[in-house]
């Protein structure tokens, strides 16, 4: 299922789980569609932090254009709010000289800002949300996920709580507006004037699980370990409350040894895949299809024009 417009520019939306073979997959459909890739990753837009984001490869940026990839540092905030507006820009842009877009990325809420547009949310408060980070420092996330639960139960089922960025975000609307922050999302689907086309890489979790494992292996052999220690004074900004470098932290920090952060890296990067699954599945637009299954996906797009 598509989004139908009467304008003929098209988006192509590949998701799914890390590790799924979504990068590779996009660099195929921008090549045969002459088509520029536009991220949707939430941590791929961080400079130095290349390895463990997975960001596209040196020779896989020089094949196909690429937007939205290492251009923030990573003191920078950003958010679903900024990128719609920038990306939507862009887009215009890319679609005077192109038919045919290719974004890719396994944040779902990035994906969702793109497509579907964000509730019209006040803006971050920096007062609120210093405090908001001084008791995640001292208090820890439990304290955050219990100050939620008292202003805005509703939510405080429905949130990620071991993300502090959502429990923080959802704090900060409702100590800005006194109101929850469930009741200030309207859920209200924008209309885009483009053809938004969604592909979702899937394939079975045990492959899926070992390809996890052993990319991990990699990142390490590559040099996430002094990736890490790179961004390590760094460690509280909220770009990098993020699998594999929370662990590497811990690890520098003596929480537990080297061999035990790389086990925790492995183990939660399937749990994150696993929640990426979940959130992914309930799109019911999604066409799943195994990463390598080109021919097929491209006669799928082809058939909804």
């Amino acid at each position: 299922m598509t989004t139908t417009t009467t304008n003929k520019k098209r988006l192509i939306v590949i998701v799914g789980a890390t590790g799924s073979g979504k990068t590779d997959l996009s660099i195929r459909l921008a090549k045969h569609y002459h088509a520029p890739i536009l991220s949707t990753d939430s941590r791929q837009v961080y400079r130095g932090m290349p390895i463990g984001t997975a960001q596209p490869t040196e020779e896989q940026l020089r094949e196909v254009e690429h937007h939205f990839i290492a251009c923030l540092d990573v003191t920078q905030d950003f958010n679903c709010g900024q990128f719609e507006v920038q990306a939507l820009e862009l887009l215009k842009r890319l679609f005077a000289d192109h038919d045919t877009v290719v974004a890719v990325g396994g944040s779902g809420l990035y994906v969702r800002a793109l497509c579907e547009g964000m509730d019209d949310l006040p803006e971050g408060d920096s007062e609120i949300r210093r405090a908001l980070t001084e008791k995640l420092q001292q208090e820890g996330l439990d304290a955050l996920c219990a100050e939620l639960k008292e202003l805005d139960p509703h939510y405080y089922e429905q949130v990620d709580r071991s993300n502090p960025a959502r429990v923080m975000r959802a704090l900060e609307v409702c100590r800005q507006t006194g109101r929850p922050y469930s009741e200030q999302r309207t859920g209200e689907r924008r209309k885009r004037d483009f053809q938004i086309i969604k592909i979702g890489t899937e394939m079975d979790r045990a492959v899926l699980y070992d390809r996890i494992n052993r990319r991990v292996d990699r990142m390490i052999e590559q040099g996430l370990e002094q990736e890490a220690r790179a961004l390590y004074p760094h460690k509280e900004l909220n770009a990098l409350q993020t699998v594999g470098y929370k662990e590497l932290f811990g690890y520098f920090d003596g929480a537990w040894s080297r061999e035990e952060a790389i086990e925790l890296i492995k183990r939660n990067s399937r749990r994150y895949a696993k929640r990426q699954m979940t959130w992914f599945r309930r799109d019911q637009e999604i066409f799943w299809a195994a990463p390598d299954a080109t021919d097929k996906i491209i006669a799928y797009i082809d058939g909804c024009l």
